[in-house]
């Protein structure tokens, strides 16, 4: 997935426009809460035919944290904590 569909995604959960949506900014300071984190994970999920450890959503804290989840899941094809208890 490019930043560039992230941000789209980002973007779209959160009524804003993409070009506004930086790798640096924190999410909470776009104006997403945790239930707009778990939409923009699910919509990455859907898109990416994979699934991320729930529990992740609440330790992604930045635009560029999703996208360094992304890039670790692409890699390995799977979230490495899926399974955890």
């Amino acid at each position: 997935m490019t930043y560039e569909r992230l941000a789209e995604i980002i973007a779209s959960v959160l009524n804003k426009d993409p070009s506004q949506i930086r790798r640096d900014q924190n999410l909470n300071d776009l104006g997403a809460d945790s239930l707009d984190v778990f939409q923009i994970l699910y919509q990455i999920e859907e898109e990416l035919q994979t699934h991320f450890d729930p529990s992740r959503a609440e330790k992604l804290r930045t635009v560029g944290d999703v996208e360094n989840l992304i890039e670790q899941i692409s890699k390995t094809g799977m979230d490495s904590r899926e399974g955890e208890l």
